[in-house]
């Protein structure tokens, strides 16, 4: 197989990654990498690609020394290098996860939408949560007045799908500060509801924010399934 550096820049890792970002490598790229060189014939690259293959990296945290050191071309090493970079970036993502809010009740969510009481135009944003009901993401969805023809399902669940949310919370500020539901808010719900069946990602509640209260679907029994 070809070195590393035999292939154009464009397509060696460490020069990919300098040139477009870590995000933009495929696992195999990031892995080989670490791996750093090859031997007898055999690429980084193509090392991480057989690592991945014998341990998808679903699993490759769980995997010890001993049983990369069994793989070809990756010696003691090596395996120390993968095992310390996959040890650092799971202890950055529980750091990460412990310092996300919880959104576990309409106070908690009104307490992310504060700067909402105060505009004059009604903004639609969507919160996004994790299994664990924690905030990983908020989008404002549209500015103007709220109608069901002008908020698609798509605009709320696309970016759902992109950061792997579990659910979803929609919420709204009346500039009127009547924190009633119009006929609009509730369809444009029972939509969204539905959509959210079909996608597995569930809708745990619509809040309506003004200069001082709220009121939540969830409370008045409005989240239709």
């Amino acid at each position: 197989m070809a070195k590393i550096k035999d292939l154009p820049i464009h397509k060696r890792p460490r020069e990919k990654l300098s040139e477009k970002g870590a995000e933009n490598l495929s696992d195999a790229e990031l892995l080989a990498i670490l791996i750093r060189t090859g031997r007898a014939g055999r690429s980084a690259l193509d090392i991480a690609k057989d690592t991945l293959k014998k341990y998808p990296l679903s699993k490759l945290l769980a995997v010890s020394k001993d049983d990369l050191v069994s793989i070809k071309g990756l010696e003691e090493t090596k395996a120390i290098t993968i095992k310390a970079a996959l040890e650092l970036g799971q202890r950055a993502a529980n750091s990460f996860s412990d310092a996300l809010p919880i959104l576990d009740s309409p106070k908690a969510i009104v307490a992310q939408l504060a700067d909402l009481r105060d505009k004059h135009k009604e903004y639609f944003m969507a919160l996004y949560l994790n299994a664990r009901n924690q905030l990983i993401h908020k989008e404002t969805i549209s500015v103007g007045t709220l109608t069901a023809s002008l908020v698609h399902p798509r605009e709320v669940f696309e970016p759902a799908i992109r950061h792997f949310a579990s659910s979803v919370v929609l919420a709204h500020n009346h500039p009127s500060n009547n924190p009633e539901p119009s006929e609009e808010d509730v369809q444009l719900t029972e939509n969204l509801v539905r959509a959210g069946v079909i996608l597995d990602i569930a809708l745990l509640d619509h809040i309506i924010i003004t200069s001082n209260g709220y009121t939540s679907f969830k409370e008045k029994g409005l989240l239709f399934k």
